[in-house]
């Protein structure tokens, strides 16, 4: 079984939450999404560069 947390969430536990909203609405970023916010695109480009994805497709 596995102990301790995956190297993803730890490199995502240093991430600032606050700081990246800010930046993100002072750019409105977020302003014509649906469901699929920066924050969570920001994980989703993070995972793929970690495991060294050759497209978002991948």
């Amino acid at each position: 079984m596995h102990e301790g947390s995956f190297v993803f969430s730890q490199l995502a536990l240093h991430l600032n939450r606050s700081k990246f909203n800010r930046i993100v609405a002072k750019y409105q970023g977020d302003s014509y999404i649906k469901h699929f916010s920066c924050w969570n695109q920001l994980k989703v480009l993070m995972f793929g560069q970690l495991s060294r994805r050759e497209s978002l497709r991948d």
